[in-house]
């Protein structure tokens, strides 16, 4: 197993962190390892629902069969889905106000899998560390 946690202080509304993080035909604005969404992005996200991901972490890429577990408008969005030779990948995105226009957005991510474990996972806990501060970075200069 890899886990992987970064948070970010960002001047903006806890409204408009959370429009990012649940739009998610806006990923590539942001999202350092997503490359591109299979089929249709739904539009409005609903418990249950679903969508297909490329993501790419380390130079690997990965379809990423992700529904969604958890929404609570405007602070918590959780996802899991199921990559190649059956790894388990859980992303929840969480953002709190820190007044009318700053928040604190978080990701945190795990991924399971048997090949996530020794230098393996420890290296895939670096790199998801990097891009994830990268992501919110990027995000906070798109919604500031």
């Amino acid at each position: 197993m890899a886990k992987a946690q970064c948070s970010k202080n960002i001047a903006a509304s806890q409204e408009k962190v959370w429009r990012a993080f649940t739009d998610l035909g806006g990923y590539e604005k942001w999202m350092t390892i997503h490359d591109r969404w299979h089929g249709d992005v739904p539009g409005e996200l609903a418990e249950g629902g679903t969508a297909t991901q490329q993501a790419t972490i380390m130079g690997m890429a990965n379809k990423i069969d992700w529904t969604i577990q958890e929404l609570a408008a405007p602070s918590r969005l959780k996802m899991s889905g199921t990559g190649l030779a059956g790894a388990r990948v859980t992303f929840v995105l969480n953002v709190t106000a820190d007044g009318p226009d700053a928040s604190v957005a978080e990701i945190d991510a795990e991924f399971i899998s048997q090949m996530m474990v020794g230098a393996i996972g420890d290296a895939v806990e670096r790199a998801t560390n990097k891009e994830l501060a990268a992501s919110l970075d990027k995000l906070a200069g798109l919604v500031a």
